[in-house]
């Protein structure tokens, strides 16, 4: 059964013009090509196709939105990073990206895909500081956790803590094994409800 039955696609802005109206609260999503964004916010929301996944890293190229509850909603971000993408595309992902986070009121926080097993990019960071320049609720989701032993995993993940305390919060996932899925959930109804603060250091084991 799916957690969020009434998610449904709304629209790809390809500028900001096109993004839905301003209101309400919604929750971004937003990673590395690769880094297995599409397949984590399928996991959250409990639909298969939600998003879409491909092989191809790099093919999502617009900012798609997905209506949830009244006055609540999903955006997939492009995935930034990958190098056969021609430069100019790079950097039209990369405006679109600075004027969707700086400029989106209803934006209540931001989920930060980074694949486990990888160093975190200079974009991963500056990511991380457009939201802490905004205090806007952010959280990291370390993927492809499944894939580390349990030490690896555990020191990814003290490593991702330590390095952003005070300003956003970590855990380990898995969309296979379904690692962390409840804590990441919570995390994106936390935002959606502006409840973050209360919601604490998130977990999110090895195991």
């Amino acid at each position: 059964m799916a957690h969020f039955p009434e998610a449904k696609f709304i629209v790809s802005a390809w500028q900001p013009q096109q993004f839905p109206p301003d209101a309400g609260a919604e929750v971004a999503f937003v990673g590395r090509s690769n880094a297995g964004k599409s397949s984590a916010l399928n996991a959250i929301t409990g639909r298969r196709d939600l998003a879409r996944t491909s092989k191809t890293p790099g093919r999502t190229q617009l900012i798609n939105f997905f209506g949830l509850r009244e006055g609540e909603r999903l955006a997939d971000l492009p995935g930034y990073g990958y190098a056969k993408v021609p430069v100019a595309m790079q950097q039209h992902w990369r405006v679109l990206m600075e004027q969707y986070v700086e400029s989106r009121t209803s934006l209540a926080g931001l989920i930060l895909i980074i694949d486990a097993r990888r160093e975190v990019t200079d974009f991963d960071w500056q990511m991380l500081e457009w939201t802490r320049s905004r205090s806007l609720a952010t959280h990291l989701l370390l993927t492809k956790s499944d894939k580390l032993s349990r030490s690896e995993a555990l020191n990814s993940l003290r490593k991702a803590r330590t390095r952003t305390a005070g300003f956003a919060t970590a855990q380990l996932f898995s969309a296979v094994t379904k690692t962390g899925l409840d804590e990441a959930r919570g995390c994106v109804l936390a935002m959606l409800a502006g409840n973050w603060e209360a919601q604490g250091e998130a977990g999110g084991g090895a195991g």
